[in-house]
């Protein structure tokens, strides 16, 4: 699979040992930046593998900061883009099965790197369980379907 990888300085060093974690699980990894520990602006790097994945470039993304809740809303912002900020393995899990999350955004900051290891590792071999949530995520990219939705 490829993946697109990006973060700001508070996330760059768990983001690199990300990168390590994914090649050695066979994925191939587009790293997006920063590409050091120096001060930046994380949408400069989170934007565009937020875009490479809703291009299709990439099938997945994973997106590191402090908190991790900059670099989602940022790559929420993108069209068909389901960014999910997650802190254990039950968050990653269920971002996937349930909203079939193509982003999976972290907080260097908030938990350990033990965790964001397990948190990275069961997002990516967690499947979509499809049937009574493709309608919802269905709804989220078609906003005009909701109130038909609601009777």
């Amino acid at each position: 699979m490829k993946v697109a990888l990006a973060s700001d300085h508070a996330g760059f060093d768990y983001k690199e040992r990300i990168e390590k974690l994914l090649q050695e699980m066979g994925h191939t990894v587009i790293d997006f930046g920063t590409h050091s520990s120096e001060q930046c602006d994380y949408p400069v790097f989170v934007r565009p593998a937020a875009e490479a994945v809703a291009r299709g470039e990439c099938e997945k993304g994973i997106v590191l900061g402090g908190s991790g809740n900059g670099e989602a809303i940022t790559a929420n912002r993108v069209s068909g883009i389901r960014c999910a900020l997650c802190w254990s393995e039950q968050t990653a899990r269920l971002s996937r099965q349930h909203n079939d999350s193509n982003v999976l955004s972290l907080g260097e900051r908030t938990i350990s790197w033990p965790m964001a290891k397990k948190i990275v590792e069961t997002w990516l071999t967690t499947e979509f369980e499809a049937g009574r949530h493709e309608r919802r995520i269905y709804l989220i990219d078609h906003p005009e379907d909701l109130e038909e939705a609601q009777t």
